[in-house]
Order: C-alpha cells, then structure tokens, then sequence
C-alpha cells in the first residue's frame, strides 16, 4: 500500500504540466503521463523483487509482447521463471550467505557444524546437565543481533532470564545451546535457514534469509512437565 501512496502525487504533477523551470517532467500527453507513473511503479517492484535486474531486458520484454514478438510464449515463460525462482536464486541466496558467514567468523575461533551453524563455545558447563530433549524446559539468557548490527532481542537489556521450552526455539539456537551443559555460554553464527527462513520475523525486525547472530548463556535444564498428549504452547516470547 505506501508505495502507491506517492503516485497520486505524481500523476497531479505530471498532469499539470509541470514546468522544466520548477525540475519537474512535461508528458505529451494524459496517457503519456499515466504509463510513466505505471512505469514508476513496476520500477519500484522490480527493485524489490531484485535491485539486479537488467532495465533494458525488462523493457524489451514488455516491448515485445505489446508487439506481438516475444522471444518466449507464456507457458515457456512461466517455467524458466518457476526454475529460477525454486533453484537458482536460492543456491544464489545460500552462496551470498555461506561467504558472508565465512568472513564474519573469519578470526578463527570459530567452527562450523554440519548444518551450516558457526558456533564458538566460550564456557563449557557442567557435562553432567546438558540439553537431552527439545521437550525439556530451560533457563537461558540470550542476545539476538541482526546482520545489520542491531539487536533483535536481548534478555540482558530486559534484566530477565528467559524460560522456554527446547522446541520453542529457532533451531539454530537450540544446536548451539545442545553445545553446553547447565552454567555454559556459547555464540554463533546461524545462517538463516536454521533462524526464520524465508519469511523473516517482523516482531524482531529480521528480514528474509537473514543469518543472525546469538550470544546464549544456558542457566538450568529442567524435566519436560508438559503432559505427552499436548503440544508445547509456550512460544519464545519477547
């Protein structure tokens, strides 16, 4: 919705006429001057789809089509689309991702698991109480940052110790708290697969395929006390 909430805007302006003395654009004609708004506009979207885009494809695909002489029918179309967006730009996400982590985690004291997490434990704990279920109950204090440095979460700032369940936590959290026993801290690198995915987290301002960065102390590992029938409900709050 607000990236329509400029065009009004615009169109009274071009509509008017403005004049080359003020900065602004003068359009032939009204019809001129809707189909560069909605040039504006599928602008916009496509560099939020990807800000990598070829304009001068985009244009003569459009062209083409108006025109009768597209290169591809839609049903071409459409697959070669579909393969790009299910394959290509993934393994092209996942690529950006597994360098950018690889730099971040690049002093050393870092190491890397099986499925992608960059964990560094930094106190070991005790051996004896360790994580055995992700149905268990645990006390844990956490730091959540973005990868823009921000900080997401951070149960320091909120001067509380966070109790969840095991299973309510992203699961790169959970393999790196699975690091230590009762009294241990750990950080890590989770790339975004093991965090929120594609679909990001609004609440804490992560966006899609957003790898984030943890600093988790784990307090105490308690006995599940949830009944064997029931779902956990206790999601990790904030």
């Amino acid at each position: 919705m607000k990236r329509w909430m400029l065009l009004p805007f615009m169109a009274v302006c071009l509509w008017s006429g403005c004049s080359k003395k003020s900065g602004g654009v003068k359009l032939r004609t009204d019809t001129d001057s809707v189909a560069y708004v909605i040039g504006l506009n599928i602008g916009a979207n496509l560099v939020k789809m990807d800000s990598t885009l070829n304009a001068d494809a985009v244009c003569k695909g459009m062209l083409d089509y108006m025109s009768g002489r597209q290169l591809l029918s839609m049903e071409e179309a459409q697959t070669f689309y579909l393969r790009y967006v299910n394959y290509a730009v993934p393994e092209k996400i996942k690529g950006q991702e597994r360098q950018y982590l690889d730099d971040v985690t690049a002093d050393g004291s870092f190491r890397r698991s099986e499925s992608g997490l960059r964990y560094d434990v930094r106190r070991e704990g005790n051996a004896k109480r360790t994580i055995s279920s992700d149905k268990e109950r645990i006390l844990l204090r956490c730091k959540v940052m973005r990868r823009d440095g921000g900080t997401a979460y951070s149960s320091y700032e909120r001067g509380d110790t966070l109790s969840t369940y095991v299973d309510s936590l992203p699961a790169g959290l959970r393999e790196g708290l699975k690091l230590v026993g009762a009294g241990g801290a750990v950080r890590m690198w989770s790339p975004a697969a093991l965090a929120y995915g594609s679909a990001g987290n609004d609440t804490l301002g992560v966006g899609a395929n957003e790898p984030l960065y943890y600093e988790a102390e784990l307090i105490d590992v308690q006995p599940d006390d949830r009944p064997d029938e029931k779902e956990s409900d206790a999601k990790w709050k904030f």
